[in-house]
């Protein structure tokens, strides 16, 4: 799994970039993306994101319950 950001909810607040310690989110062409095979899964970004738009998935796509 790694962090999936829903687009249609991310602001571009780049709180979730500043907070990852891998650094595997960043801002590209004004839109954040994230590097899943740096990601570790702490969760940090999704408990900083205010507009609630990061989620953990399966490699295959599918989106986990976490909550």
């Amino acid at each position: 799994m790694s962090a999936y950001i829903l687009e249609k909810l991310c602001r571009g607040c780049q709180r979730c970039v500043h907070t990852c310690p891998q650094n595997a989110i960043q801002m590209v062409a004004h839109m954040v993306i994230v590097n899943s095979e740096l990601c570790i899964e702490c969760e940090e970004c999704m408990e900083v994101c205010m507009q609630g738009a990061i989620t953990f998935r399966e490699d295959g796509g599918k989106e986990s319950a976490h909550g």
